[in-house]
């Protein structure tokens, strides 16, 4: 296909691309919380939507199946970028990545005691060199499902995840003890696409750092 192939994954994120792409003349036909199409097409015809998971959507980029896409900070890190232009922060879906405990654990003193932790996260290599900064011993744990269960059936002592409103930690009587990082969503680009098409690629990139700066 010749045309322009744009990887998003379902719920925040997609949402709010949709005033970017506006911005760049691109409007998809229809909504993938509501459609069973993994493809959606878009006003122009030359351009067209791939809904894929948050965590695949580098890998889409990276392989050129997917000319340009939006993904967290917390993917890219996991993924490590290679192969990717990241020209833009869309300061989109924003949230911090934390550690958190189970309320009633001296997070504080088994650090200064140095205790070995257990810690769960889809993040592992992101915790693997919070810690290793710190000096905190930690067997981590990969997880793929809900985090706040893991310290609650005493598989692990702490979690690394992503927190935007501390809700679900509140809900779970989990509480954030650390802060590591602040994430937010980013364009990646396809570096070959870049180059082969960068006529129809440069004007929807000048229209989101546009967008962006506006906000």
């Amino acid at each position: 296909m010749n045309g322009i192939t744009i990887a998003l994954s379902k719920g925040r994120i997609f949402d709010e691309t949709l005033p970017l792409l506006a911005a760049a003349g691109i409007v998809p036909v229809e909504n993938p919380e509501t459609s069973r199409k993994l493809i959606i097409g878009t006003n122009r015809p030359d351009v067209r939507v791939v809904i894929v998971r948050a965590t695949d959507v580098p890998t889409y980029v990276q392989y050129g199946a997917a000319d340009l896409g939006v993904a967290g900070k917390d993917v890219l890190i996991e993924h490590g970028g290679e192969g990717l232009y990241q020209p833009l922060d869309l300061n989109i879906a924003k949230c911090r990545m934390m550690v958190a405990v189970p309320e009633g654990f001296d997070y504080e003193r088994a650090v200064r005691q140095g205790n070995r932790l257990k810690v769960a996260s889809k993040y592992i290599k992101t915790a693997r060199e919070h810690f290793a900064a710190k000096g905190v011993h930690v067997d981590l744990i990969k997880l793929y499902g809900s985090m706040e269960l893991a310290p609650l059936a005493g598989l692990a002592d702490a979690i690394v995840d992503l927190v935007s409103t501390g809700g679900t930690l509140k809900a779970n009587k989990l509480v954030a003890v650390e802060d590591i990082m602040g994430i937010s969503s980013r364009l990646v680009v396809n570096q070959a696409a870049l180059k082969l098409k960068r006529e129809t690629l440069t004007p929807i990139l000048d229209a989101f750092a546009k967008a962006v700066k506006k906000d």
